[in-house]
């Protein structure tokens, strides 16, 4: 049994079983409480039995260059500790970022993964997500990423999503 609800800043004295897993970027505080202070509405918590935290999502609300039609959300980091997996807690987290990404009118939504994780490649792909572009040395200058997108109702045509024919490097991105 979970409970979703909204990030607080105590969370942040508490995601260490979170934090701590090799796959989750971890920030430093003032990154937290800069999303926390920005975009609430975009940052949720799973929250277990003696609250616990089973997994978290940060995101946000953004535009390229003020083009209406790149208005999207954002998956700034999802992630759920190796004990919690499997338990469809990412989708629930996934699934919330998408319905306030709705409400706010959002074209579609994005998020960045690195392109060796074929399991989240895998979870997204069945979202509805779809690689949009290739990110060459996005992670650290090392590991290339997918920018992977899901198209919102906004985006009847779902122009969105058509994928870019040719990698790019992370200067180009919008």
């Amino acid at each position: 049994m979970s409970t979703q609800r909204r990030f607080s800043t105590f969370d942040l004295l508490r995601f260490n079983n979170v934090n701590l897993d090799p796959l989750t970027e971890t920030y430093n505080m003032y990154f937290y409480l800069q999303y926390l202070a920005k975009w609430p509405e975009y940052c949720f918590t799973a929250e277990g039995p003696g609250k616990r935290v089973m997994g978290y999502i940060l995101g946000k609300a953004e535009s390229f260059s003020g083009v209406s039609e790149s208005w999207h959300g954002h998956v700034t980091a999802v992630t759920v500790p190796p004990e919690y997996r499997r338990l469809g807690m990412a989708t629930k987290l996934m699934d919330e970022l998408e319905r306030v990404s709705e409400w706010d009118k959002c074209y579609f939504v994005d998020l960045f993964v690195r392109k060796s994780n074929a399991l989240a490649i895998g979870m997204y792909t069945k979202m509805g997500y779809s690689i949009y572009r290739q990110v060459i040395g996005y992670y650290s200058g090392e590991e290339d990423a997918y920018d992977m997108r899901k198209a919102l109702s906004r985006d009847v045509d779902k122009k969105s999503v058509i994928p870019l024919p040719h990698p790019v490097h992370p200067d180009d991105l919008d």
